[in-house]
């Protein structure tokens, strides 16, 4: 998965230019609950991501899904952070099905899927990345398997830093100060939401110039720790399932209060939609 043409030839034109620093977003396709979903499809995510980290433009990466958006109805700070965030994706195929009967064409794309050919163009490139969680045992296995997969990868630094499920001061000065130090373009957050979303949103500013990526148990996937569900569960759309049979008492609170608001989600679309037909 070589990076895309387009993002080699934007980082040739933009070679010593100052303007760099103000790269437009992209525009949002579609929004729900208040969160604007910016990027189509995995390959749009790959190119954004990398042609900013070419560019020395900083930004938070999110992956939208339905976990989260019930967050985002009762956790105020997880909203704003994700109002904030410059980059987010459909995670999902609730959240692909709401924003494509919204009139948007959104594919679904999540962090387990962004860590790999990122990390191919970040070796291509030169780009020096820095990984912040999981545990520390899964950290180092996925990177060893990163650097064996792609060489020439540049890990510029790596934290399994113990972070509170909301950040304090001192946690992220802690971890900007090493991110920073390193010198990394681009930093995979591996800690599951809120708080990695939360993590990188207060990270953003303190580190300029810099990508981080929400990607929750990409690491954790990689390094064998956890076992991902076979893609063919994934193409019929029931990932879900495999993880509720993997861990049935955390996920079926979860999911109960998934499938809740996305009933809501559903009706009100619904009445949205008669709404506009009166």
């Amino acid at each position: 998965m070589a990076v895309a043409n387009g993002v080699a030839s934007t980082y040739a034109r933009r070679a010593g230019d100052s303007s760099a620093n103000s790269l437009p977003g992209p525009r949002p396709g579609c929004s729900i609950e208040g969160v604007a979903i910016n990027l189509p499809n995995l390959r749009a995510a790959h190119a954004e991501a990398v042609d900013r980290a070419l560019s020395g433009v900083g930004f938070a990466l999110f992956t939208l899904n339905l976990d989260h958006l019930a967050k985002i109805r009762s956790d105020p700070k997880f909203r704003s952070a994700y109002q904030r965030a410059a980059l987010v994706t459909a995670d999902g195929w609730p959240v692909v099905w709401l924003a494509n009967r919204r009139g948007a064409k959104l594919e679904r794309t999540c962090g387990a899927d962004l860590v790999e050919p990122i990390c191919e163009s970040a070796a291509l490139h030169g780009i020096p990345v820095f990984f912040v969680g999981p545990e520390r045992n899964s950290q180092i296995s996925a990177i060893l398997a990163l650097e064996r997969r792609h060489p020439g990868l540049r890990v510029a630094g790596a934290s399994a830093p113990n972070i509170s499920k909301v950040p304090s001061l001192q946690e992220v000065e802690a971890v900007a100060r090493m991110v920073n130090e390193s010198g990394a373009r681009l930093c995979f957050v591996c800690l599951g939401a809120p708080k990695q979303e939360l993590l990188a949103d207060a990270l953003a500013p303190l580190c300029k110039g810099v990508g981080f990526l929400c990607v929750g148990a990409a690491l954790d996937f990689i390094s064998g720790r956890s076992r991902r569900a076979p893609r063919w569960l994934q193409r019929s759309r029931l990932e879900w399932l495999w993880r509720l049979v993997g861990d049935p008492k955390r996920m079926a609170v979860r999911y109960l209060l998934s499938a809740y608001v996305f009933l809501l989600l559903i009706l009100g679309s619904e009445t949205a939609d008669a709404m506009r037909c009166l």
